[in-house]
């Protein structure tokens, strides 16, 4: 592919894990509007649950998320108190006959909780909740921290998903990205998971990072394929120094151009779907067997999902929520939300009010991160006159289109296999809030 377009359509753009995306949230959302909002959850709602455990046992540099490493445990028992406290906040505002069908623990590394606090959570979450028999409980994990004691609790727990970040295999790269984790390492805890009937194994490869190559990426697949996980998501690394202060220690002289990243993105997903993998939204490969592969897909802030919820409940520090009136987040310092907590109940301290505009222009840009297109005149059907700015930009975007990036259907808009790689970008043109040099005038090179 050409250079400049490769390059004119790499410009930084929201991962779109929601709309309007968390950039947008400001402190018109409190705890007071989230507890309102919990208590207008109609009765029977579905609910996914999202607890987020801010601590590792090492910080790697190339990590986005918010985190912290530790030394001692002992932040952890303070933390657990506080998290348990707002899990049974939310349930006694939450519609009584309520059903729990999803649950997911991130980080940070959720293993980095013993086996007694592993237990200890999953146990207040069941306690305090309906939790369906079929949920799936997804949790993320860390090989390079795991014991056999923290798989049984897991197992007890009722875990049935894990996902393994593995990143890449590369020594040079894993030494410049402070992650050193071997495939023997990562190999023994998919293994112990499987011995313990837990089949459902999700990987996560990172491309873009320092020293890495076509042919570092195509060693690391090969090594992962042996595995065989259920679905596998390629991350592109962003490198954001200015934001995040230990990706400083990050050389940026050493990191892949914007063709060799492209280069890269490419070889992993013709190396998956060769390997018999379906490509599912902008990043995530699962086998036909796994149901992410065969039922609607949906975007929320773990990634794709099939998870259908009416509402997803954030718990812990930075945690975001969604419900049926906006989006919530929780105060990012885990000071601050034990604070919260323990004065308020709540630790909500931003969040954004849903206008008809955002959600028209929402699910547009969700149906285009999953299936790659919508329809005009459901979007028409559903949002009405909002609507009518979501079509106007689609019918700019295809007149504008030089590149075979887009396409008309017979009912609406389309993002073509050519445009694929840019997904992202082209859901910019959507985005009221955004401002890139213009998504219209890119496609126009």
């Amino acid at each position: 592919m050409n250079p400049d377009l490769v390059k004119s359509y790499s410009a930084p753009a929201p991962r779109y894990t929601s709309y309007p995306t968390a950039q947008q949230f400001g402190p018109a959302v409190q705890a007071a509007q989230y507890g309102h909002w919990l208590s207008q959850l109609s009765s029977g709602a579905k609910i996914s649950i999202y607890c987020h455990i801010p601590y590792c046992q090492s910080l790697c540099w190339y990590c986005g998320c918010t985190t912290k490493a530790l030394r001692r445990y002992d932040p952890i028992t303070a933390y657990m108190e506080p998290l348990q406290a707002e899990l049974a906040n939310v349930a006694a505002l939450v519609p009584v006959n309520h059903e729990v069908t999803h649950i997911h623990w991130g980080g940070g590394t959720p293993n980095i909780l013993n086996a007694d606090d592993i237990t200890r959570l999953a146990g207040t979450i069941r306690r305090l909740y309906r939790v369906a028999a079929d949920a799936e409980f997804a949790v993320e994990i860390d090989p390079r921290h795991l014991d056999s004691d923290q798989v049984t609790a897991f197992e007890y727990a009722g875990v049935n998903r894990i996902s393994v970040g593995v990143q890449d295999f590369e020594p040079a790269v894993q030494a410049a990205i402070n992650r050193e984790q071997t495939f023997e390492m990562t190999e023994r805890a998919i293994t112990m998971f499987r011995d313990r009937g837990i089949r459902s194994i999700n990987a996560d490869l990172v491309y873009g990072l320092p020293h890495q190559s076509c042919d570092s990426v195509s060693r690391t697949i090969e090594q992962v394929l042996t595995l065989r996980p259920d679905r596998i998501a390629t991350f592109g690394y962003a490198h954001l120094p200015s934001r995040l202060v230990h990706q400083r220690l990050i050389d940026s002289a050493v990191l892949p151009d914007a063709m060799e990243r492209f280069a890269q993105s490419q070889l992993l997903a013709q190396s998956l779907t060769q390997a018999g993998y379906l490509r599912v939204g902008m990043d995530h490969f699962a086998l036909p067997t796994d149901h992410l592969a065969s039922k609607t897909l949906k975007r929320n802030f773990q990634g794709y999902s099939t998870e259908q919820a009416d509402a997803l409940l954030g718990f812990g520090a930075s945690a975001i929520g969604q419900l049926p009136q906006g989006f919530v987040q929780n105060a990012t310092a885990t000071g601050e939300y034990i604070a919260k907590i323990g004065t308020a109940g709540l630790a909500t301290v931003r969040g954004v009010a849903l206008t008809d505009d955002d959600r028209a222009r929402g699910s547009a840009i969700e149906q285009l991160m999953c299936q790659m297109e919508f329809s005009q005149s459901q979007l028409v059907a559903r949002y009405g006159k909002a609507a009518a700015p979501v079509v106007k930009i689609a019918n700019d975007l295809i007149a504008a289109d030089t590149n075979g990036f887009v396409a008309r259907t017979a009912d609406g808009f389309a993002i073509t296999q050519a445009g694929r790689p840019f997904v992202r970008t082209i859901c910019t043109a959507f985005d009221r809030y955004f401002q890139p040099t213009g998504a219209v005038a890119a496609m126009a090179v």
